[in-house]
């Protein structure tokens, strides 16, 4: 498998190209596993609240999943290596497209069968401080007919669909790719992720 310093080079030309890019089985198995477990400990444990969408955090049914923000200045010990693979991953932006990110954020969220997140922009209303999104995924032997993709909508009105198996992390541009997440008929796992540079002025 090529160095992960390299598949980020290749993100990061993928993203000056087309915006957006797949990255699978990213991190060694027993990572994904470690966040997985944890995961579903903390939703088992009813560590996780109902999602909500928007700058002032409004609750909305267009959106169906439990979430749990990772708390930069103390990860646990399962999130620690991904966090410093993003983290190289935003030095890498940063190195070769200039973006001028400043930090990370992330959460886990976990979807129940049934439920999905409509379509949607990452870019907040009046904040344009989201530059970079990433998903990662977190379910073991995931099989298409479980549905659950994550529906990027791409120029000219095409669509591309990610089945969201461990180990897969998905990069887009936060303002360019509006997407979705579809119904699914398992409980499905991820870590959602957002890389930020300062706020460069508030928007209409």
């Amino acid at each position: 498998m090529d160095s992960l310093s390299s598949r980020f080079d290749a993100a990061a030309d993928a993203l000056a190209t087309a915006g957006w890019c797949v990255l699978p089985r990213l991190l060694p198995e027993e990572t994904t596993a470690a966040l997985a477990e944890e995961c579903a400990a903390m939703h088992a444990a009813h560590r996780m609240t109902p999602a909500r969408v928007g700058g002032d955090r409004t609750a909305t049914p267009l959106r169906g999943d439990h979430t749990r923000w990772f708390e930069m200045n103390a990860l646990s010990e399962a999130q620690r290596p991904f966090v410093e693979a993003l983290e190289a991953l935003r030095h890498t932006l940063n190195r070769s497209l200039m973006l001028g990110l400043v930090e990370s954020e992330a959460h886990y969220a976990v979807y129940a069968p049934g439920t999905r997140y409509a379509r949607h922009l990452d870019r907040l209303r009046h904040s344009d401080a989201r530059v970079v999104s990433a998903v990662y995924y977190l379910n073991e032997a995931w099989d298409p007919d479980d549905g659950g993709a994550l529906r990027l909508f791409l120029d000219e009105g095409r669509t591309h669909d990610v089945m969201p198996q461990a180990g897969t992390l998905v990069l887009f541009l936060s303002d360019r790719f509006e997407h979705e997440v579809l119904p699914a008929t398992r409980e499905r796992m991820s870590i959602a992720c957002w890389m930020r540079r300062r706020e460069l002025g508030v928007l209409p």
